[in-house]
């Protein structure tokens, strides 16, 4: 996606413990970066009609819902709000091919908000224009090659394990993955030009790395391959977040 404005790239986490807070920052930055995540601790503190308040404000919501569990729970799940407005939601991609497949499927199934009917009928085999990207989290970024090991019982590090789930994520129709700035050129060699790279763990130049294990700097992530880029601290904690924006916006042009 090399068409995309600096800008573009951006997506702010509004990682922020109630719906005021978040909605003043989305308003506050809406036409300065790309896109909005909503995560767990917003949505666990303001709820679906919370997320539906940040959707109804016109801005692009990337729910950050890391769904993980049978096929049939994870398809119920993305039936709610694939038609409702949202950008893009994500998967585990641990939860294996099936799960996965069933989170694409539901999504083109589900009836958007005020049509009266289903978007697509049958089983999916490309993106339809009306149902949000499904993407896939593969290993978390505050998670390194040693605790993978150690603690996980996964035989690879850290790279072979986040190329290992692209894959299998790109194999089930998924349209990309989350992954840290560190594997995002191994996965664009591996899954091709048009598969999404969402990259968290995204810290400016001498900015404290807080709990991410796996970071880089905005510049270094876009030139490695990532299309967008998940900033929150950086932004939402900034004395002026339009400056902090518009800053790193800056360094990606």
């Amino acid at each position: 996606m090399s068409d995309l404005a600096p800008s573009e790239r951006l997506i702010v986490a509004l990682d922020v413990p109630g719906l005021e807070p978040a909605l003043a920052l989305a308003r506050r930055l809406k036409g300065h970066v790309g896109a909005f995540k909503v995560g767990l601790e917003l949505f666990n503190a303001a709820g679906p009609a919370g997320l539906a308040a940040i959707v109804a404000t016109g801005v692009k919501v990337f729910y950050d819902c890391k769904l993980h569990d049978i096929p049939n729970t994870v398809a119920g799940a993305v039936r709610v709000w694939a038609g409702r407005g949202l950008w893009m939601l994500n998967v585990h991609a641990g939860g294996g091919s099936a799960m996965m497949r069933a989170a694409v499927e539901a999504a083109q199934l589900a009836d958007p908000v005020g049509t009266g009917g289903p978007a697509a009928s049958g089983t999916p085999t490309s993106r339809s224009s009306d149902r949000p990207l499904v993407i896939a989290v593969t290993v978390l970024t505050s998670i390194d090659s040693r605790q993978l090991r150690e603690e996980l019982g996964a035989r690879a590090g850290a790279r072979t394990q986040v190329l290992r789930l692209a894959r299998l994520a790109q194999d089930s129709g998924l349209d990309g993955v989350v992954a840290s700035p560190l594997e995002a050129a191994a996965i664009r060699r591996a899954c091709g030009p048009d598969f999404v790279i969402v990259t968290p763990g995204i810290r400016p130049a001498g900015a404290a790395l807080g709990d991410q294990q796996r970071a880089a700097t905005p510049a270094a992530a876009v030139a490695a391959g990532s299309d967008y880029l998940v900033v929150g601290r950086p932004i939402t904690a900034a004395a002026d977040p339009v400056a902090a924006a518009d800053a790193i916006a800056e360094e990606l042009a």
